[in-house]
């Protein structure tokens, strides 16, 4: 008999995990501590835009949603890059020409909601969990109006994001571990809107960086002909936050920094006080679940900083990874929350480490013509050997390799790719038959040390 599931959280996650187990037959309670969004007016400036990529998308395509999502999704066929010097640059994400898919945060979580409703879930907002005794599976709640609420729950996730209440109930079992690590730079939500006609000002299929060493902005497109650009920022500092006090300091910085942004941003001193500096936080837990009785999945499990466009993916990967489990093992419960643990924990460590990396690529790195050469040499490798080759960028948004495995891949690449470019002009040198000779005994060694890895399912 189907156990009946409450959910803690009527997020991303949350809602899909609900419309998934509907479908299998649970009844399901959703809490959520935020008013109804579809209802209410939510507080603007903390929404990144999402970037949806093949994770996401299998997920969605198990729970029957790809048709339901994908008029909110714009393609992103690569990076355009806003150089210092005012010039511009472009850079492919796929050899393929993939994309990955920007969606608006609010929107998509609308959507979800409402079809999880669809499917017979119930959702009460307002309701933020205050404590879960674990080991009882008894959750208390506090409504907006002080009212508490006491549910003892069948089987229990939270999904409650990073500052998730069943999460840090956890910490209180015995050999629990938890790590929690704000990085120095933060926030802040601003927009470039559509012009008079209401077109895009900007290449529409395209993710827009400008990259400035230790900081950057970045902006992604919406349906409705905005980008929501992000300024990611030092809080503190000779170029941070707290050095931009006045309208006269935002616009100095901009004019100085990002130029040709400015006239792009005809709010933009509005926007940036109006908006919220928000933090940015990374946390690491063991264990994930507790005996057959609870689980954390999502954000709440392995919150991440938003470099790679994985968070939001990594946590519908969560749900594919959990379906799968439920297929095979059916209402064992303690056999499913014990592997999914153990399937997805190394991977939920391994897109934290891959994001933090990536921060420093698009921040820094994708400024400078050897980082551009590169990409376009592994994109030329992924062509020539298919099978032997494809980039951790590829594998992390394009396919199914797990993170932890695609982690690994790095050093290898990275030893493979030096080797290469140490030759001089790639693309002139692979005329060469010498030198392709060459070039074939690098991607046999390189094939043979990466072989071993777990390339296939986690579960």
């Amino acid at each position: 008999m189907a156990r009946s599931v409450t959910i803690l959280g009527a997020g991303l996650v949350g809602s899909l995990l609900a419309v998934l187990m509907r479908k299998r037959g649970y009844e399901i309670t959703v809490y959520e501590r935020r008013p109804d969004m579809r209802s209410s007016t939510i507080s603007a400036g903390k929404s990144i835009n999402l970037a949806m990529s093949a994770r996401g998308w299998k997920a969605l395509d198990l729970a029957g949603l790809r048709k339901d999502i994908e008029d909110l999704a714009i393609p992103m066929y690569g990076r355009y890059l806003h150089q210092p010097d005012g010039t511009s640059a472009s850079q492919a994400y796929g050899k393929n020409n993939e994309a990955i898919y920007s969606v608006s945060r609010g929107e998509l979580n609308k959507k979800l909601m409402t079809i999880a409703e669809e499917h017979g879930a119930k959702i009460h907002f307002e309701q933020r969990c205050t404590k879960v005794d674990v080991p009882t599976n008894t959750v208390h709640f506090q409504s907006a109006d002080n009212k508490e609420t006491i549910v003892q729950a069948d089987l229990l996730f939270g999904s409650d994001g990073a500052f998730s209440a069943l999460r840090n109930s956890y910490l209180f079992i015995d050999r629990a571990e938890y790590v929690q690590h704000y990085i120095e730079h933060g926030y802040k939500e601003l927009c470039i809107p559509p012009d008079a006609a209401g077109k895009m000002m900007m290449e529409k299929n395209a993710l827009h960086i400008w990259p400035r060493k230790n900081f950057m902005l970045i902006g992604l497109p919406n349906t409705d002909g905005t980008f929501t650009c992000t300024l990611f920022l030092p809080f503190e500092g000779d170029i941070s936050f707290e050095k931009l006090k006045t309208e006269a300091d935002v616009k100095q910085f901009f004019h100085t920094h990002f130029p040709d942004a400015v006239p792009l941003m005809p709010t933009l001193a509005e926007d940036f006080f109006a908006n919220p500096t928000s933090s940015l936080v990374t946390v690491r837990v063991a264990p994930w679940h507790y005996k057959d009785k609870s689980a954390l999945i999502g954000d709440a499990a392995h919150a991440i900083v938003p470099f790679y466009g994985q968070g939001m993916n990594a946590g519908f990967e969560d749900c594919t990874i959990l379906c799968s489990l439920m297929d095979k093992y059916g209402d064992d419960w303690n056999t499913i929350l014990e592997k999914y643990d153990t399937a997805r924990k190394p991977n939920g460590d391994a897109v934290l480490d891959l994001a933090l990396m990536n921060f420093i690529e698009m921040r820094d790195k994708v400024a400078e013509p050897s980082f551009l050469e590169r990409k376009k040499i592994e994109k030329e490798l992924g062509k020539r050997y298919p099978d032997q080759f494809v980039s951790v960028y590829e594998m992390v948004s394009f396919t199914h390799t797990p993170y932890a495995t695609a982690m690994k891949c790095i050093e290898a690449q990275d030893q493979l790719l030096q080797s290469i470019m140490n030759e001089g002009d790639f693309f002139s040198n692979i005329s060469d038959n010498t030198f392709c000779s060459r070039l074939d005994e690098w991607m046999t060694r390189y094939h043979n040390s990466v072989q071993q890895l777990d390339f296939g399912k986690e579960a």
